[in-house]
């Protein structure tokens, strides 16, 4: 008898790529499509469908909105940048791929992210495309149950496969990042909900030098559509939500040598003892040299052996171990 597993799909090139590599190293496929508003369950069934697969539509917009869109809203409107893709792995997508696979008896789950999995861990991919990054909060249980066919791939290889086995996705564009914001625009998609900050004051050099749109539209680190020409380059060097004030500056203070993070998310066993690593702080091909230790309060300490540009509160830290994922934690 194959074995059997359930895997996310959207119908895109990386999941179709992924039940077709699955499928010729013998499993059997049980497809899930996640519905979480984007319109397209019906091109996922008629992909999975022209493939020989079967496909089960779960519906995820309750639970992806308690979980996932909530959360985000508050954390932009609490002047922090926040990880949705990260939150939604553990507590959206990978939840209900489980609960999925229960329901059929199946012990395996795969999904089509550029990551690899052995053994119960997750290590990076390669290098261009890696997302293990994305993974960092996901729990030791989901991760002993994970199989990601497309861990040692590129993207243009995945193409390249989806062609060699004639897949229409094969020339199908990437789809968006955050599935509940198809256009990218954040702060239009805070202001359609109905609690965005209206304007405030643009702060440089210690006095108010303009006015900005809302804390919403601003990052730390942003040095476009700032609304203010200083004759210099100037960044968001600060967001100050409760006195609706985005602060401005040449540079300083965007570099920070240690951060801290909440409660620390292990796909490990924890190290008794400080430890060397490699933290991402952002979905981005940067791996910056470490050291690491357990604060009292269960979160991480981290001091960056070089100054790290603007690791900002709400986003993910994803530690590594050589190429292995040890850990994850929301910035402070």
């Amino acid at each position: 008898m194959r074995p059997r597993v359930v895997l996310g799909f959207s119908g895109g090139v990386d999941s179709a790529v992924a039940a077709k590599l699955l499928s010729i190293s013998g499993w059997d496929v049980r497809c899930v499509y996640l519905e979480t508003g984007s319109g397209e369950a019906d091109c996922a069934r008629g992909s999975a469908e022209r493939m020989g697969l079967p496909l089960e539509v779960i519906d995820a917009r309750e639970k992806l909105e308690r979980e996932v869109c909530a959360p985000f809203e508050e954390a932009y409107l609490a002047g922090a940048t926040p990880s949705p893709c990260v939150l939604c792995n553990r507590r959206v997508k990978l939840r209900l791929l489980c609960e999925a696979a229960d329901a059929l008896g199946i012990g395996r789950i795969a999904t089509g992210h550029y990551a690899r999995a052995r053994m119960g861990a997750v290590f990076r991919g390669e290098p261009a495309n890696d997302q293990s990054y994305m993974l960092c909060l996901i729990s030791r249980e989901q991760a002993s149950r994970l199989v990601l066919p497309l861990g040692g791939l590129a993207k243009p290889e995945v193409r390249a496969i989806a062609a060699r086995f004639g897949l229409e996705q094969a020339q199908k564009p990437d789809s968006m990042e955050i599935c509940f914001i198809p256009d990218g625009d954040f702060a239009a998609w805070i202001e359609r909900r109905g609690r965005a900050p209206g304007p405030g004051a643009l702060i440089y050099g210690g006095r108010r030098v303009g006015t900005h749109r809302g804390c919403h539209r601003y990052t730390l680190g942003q040095r476009r559509h700032l609304g203010f020409a200083a004759g210099e380059r100037v960044f968001v060097s600060e967001i100050r939500p409760e006195a609706n004030e985005v602060v401005l500056s040449a540079g300083e203070g965007l570099y920070k040598r240690s951060i801290e993070t909440g409660e620390a998310n292990w796909l490990i066993s924890p190290p008794e003892q400080e430890f060397s690593c490699l933290v991402r702080v952002r979905h981005s091909r940067e791996l910056n040299p470490a050291r690491a230790w357990i604060n009292p309060d269960g979160g991480l300490g981290i001091s960056f052996d070089a100054p790290v540009r603007a690791p900002a509160p709400g986003q993910a830290a994803a530690v590594y171990i050589g190429a292995q994922l040890a850990a994850g934690g929301i910035i402070k």
